[in-house]
């Protein structure tokens, strides 16, 4: 590469890996915000602001795609993806000044949601920007190998906010970061603006849009052309369920939900696994570059769709392999404990609740949400119309209750004490939970302790991983490019983008728990990235264009 060419990667990935830090800051640390936010509210006030920081992480984007690729193809790459860091690295600094609720009352909590508002609006047109910039720099048949560098800036962001929190934490102590601590990663982030803002106002305007804009073929109304004119918009639409659909669920499988399913499902502590999961990432990462660069000479389509089809056919074993090792006990008493819930089928929802503020209040409902708590493996028997669920495991049987129709103490008593006697029999069955020792999970006491063979192992399963996000993400950027004409290139890319990874790979998470509490199987939410990633290699298989020698420079003309 020349010297500028490593400018242009340089300025745009360090800015795109700052976005990114800032992004997941919030997400990281959201259970302490809400604390210091939400508390003092009715719990109903408390379930609106939770449905719009929820709608801000991941439903805004794709309108952040719209307005900032609208003015990416109207203004130029440089000045659109400058106003989006700017607008992040505000944003994200000021919720380290923002007082809380008992300092300054409903101002606090409104200010926090129109600033992470403004977060997922700026990450919407960020990524666009950095990849056709790039892009619209590269030369001829390296394309993949340049954008690529873009790729990693997702992961990398991830990877420095858990290294940021991680170090915080150890070093202020627990009580002292709930209470004050989690400000610093985000007043941090103004040293990373600052270097972000620095490099990139030494860039020039990308070749592609200067040429455009000298011989006038500049688009009037990108939005209307990209998405309005069938001759384009069917790119959009191949695009989204052709390539990014898939790449989504692959991209947060490999590493949102194996930290969540390390956490949540196989009740590995918070420390242990963000360390796991960082340790995969930093070896990992190369592998965007690496299959960004292969692209270039066999194509992007053979490798995003292979990645798929080999995730949907290897995240069952992996994950269990995952469960054998991680939590030994667990894994054991999933297998040989029989767990039955008996309900009136009717009264059971599917308890999708990616804001965590739904109520569920029937029987079935509380029972099956406690055993999925609990990661308990469990099948579902119908009772008689009306009744009561009742759980039996093994030959103990405990009868539920109907939250509802819990009145004055029954309803601070019953639950507890239905809890209670779950947990009695699951420990009895040889299930872990309170109270039952269990010096099988995977434990670790440093960032270097890896080197035994139950972390070692974890790391290989979550490399592996990684590996598959690598080889779906490391050429998506460039497939996007080159789908798309240079006069709506920023816009025509961006949507598709983030409506796949916003919504199709951000909700995946809460999906994949209800899955899991409907059918009482902790395997079963992986049949949603399975059946998206089986879906996208079909019709990327069918429909997806190879563009990889495409001339992107000579489109310019509507």
């Amino acid at each position: 590469m020349t010297r500028e060419e490593k400018r242009v990667i340089l300025a745009s990935s360090a800015g795109t890996i700052f976005e990114w830090y800032d992004f997941y800051l919030y997400g990281s640390l959201a259970a302490i915000i809400g604390a210091q936010f939400f508390s003092s509210f009715p719990e109903a006030t408390r379930n609106v602001f939770a449905l719009l920081a929820f709608a801000a992480g991941f439903l805004v984007r794709p309108f952040g795609a719209l307005f900032f690729g609208r003015l990416g193809d109207l203004v130029g790459r440089k000045y659109t993806f400058l106003m989006t860091i700017l607008i992040m690295g505000a944003s994200t600094f000021i919720v380290g000044l923002l007082p809380t609720y008992e300092q300054i009352g409903w101002i606090a909590p409104v200010t926090l949601i129109l600033l992470r508002m403004l977060q997922g609006l700026a990450l919407g047109g960020e990524y666009g920007g950095a990849v056709v910039y790039v892009a619209e720099h590269a030369p001829a048949g390296r394309r993949g190998f340049f954008t690529s560098w873009i790729q990693t800036t997702a992961t990398l962001g991830l990877l420095l906010s858990l290294m940021v929190i991680l170090s915080v934490r150890s070093y202020v102590g627990e009580a002292d970061f709930a209470k004050w601590g989690w400000r610093i990663p985000f007043l941090l982030s103004i040293f990373l603006l600052g270097i972000s803002v620095w490099i990139r106002m030494q860039m020039e305007e990308s070749p592609a849009f200067t040429k455009m804009k000298e011989e006038g073929t500049q688009s009037k109304a990108p939005l209307a052309e990209a998405f309005g004119q069938w001759k384009n918009a069917r790119f959009a639409l191949i695009a989204l369920f052709g390539l990014v659909a898939g790449q989504a669920v692959v991209w947060y499988t490999g590493q949102f939900y194996a930290l969540f399913f390390l956490q949540s499902i196989l009740r590995v502590d918070m420390f242990t696994a963000n360390v796991l999961i960082a340790w995969s990432l930093i070896i990992g990462t190369a592998g965007f570059v690496i299959f960004g660069s292969l692209s270039d000479r066999i194509g992007r389509k053979p490798i995003i769709l292979a990645g798929c089809l080999l995730a949907a056919i290897t995240y069952f074993p992996i994950f269990k392999l995952m469960s054998e090792t991680a939590n030994p006990m667990l894994h054991k008493a999933q297998q040989t404990t029989k767990v039955t819930v008996m309900a009136d089928m009717e009264t059971c929802s599917f308890q999708f609740n990616p804001t965590g503020t739904s109520k569920f209040t029937s029987s079935c409902d509380v029972t099956k949400a406690l055993l999925a708590r609990s990661s308990v493996n469990y099948s579902v028997q119908e009772a008689p119309k009306g009744s009561v669920a009742k759980v039996k495991v093994g030959d103990k049987e405990i009868t539920g209750y109907e939250l509802a129709k819990l009145t004055g103490d029954e309803a601070k008593t019953a639950p507890a004490a239905f809890t209670k006697a779950v947990n009695d029999a699951l420990g009895a069955a040889g299930y872990p939970v309170a109270g039952v020792k269990n010096e099988s999970i995977v434990k670790m006491t440093g960032f270097f302790d890896i080197f035994r063979g139950q972390t070692f192992t974890l790391v290989l399963i979550l490399t592996y991983l990684v590996i598959l996000v690598t080889m779906v993400y490391g050429p998506i950027a460039a497939a996007l490019v080159e789908l798309f004409p240079t006069r709506i290139r920023y816009t025509g890319m961006s949507l598709p983008y983030h409506i796949g990874n916003g919504w199709f790979g951000g909700l995946m998470p809460a999906t994949a728990f209800a899955m899991i509490a409907q059918t009482g199987d902790i395997y079963y939410g992986l049949w949603y990235p399975i059946v998206i990633a089986l879906g996208t290699f079909v019709i990327g298989l069918l429909v997806v264009p190879e563009n990889k020698d495409k001339d992107i420079f000579t489109d310019v003309k509507a």
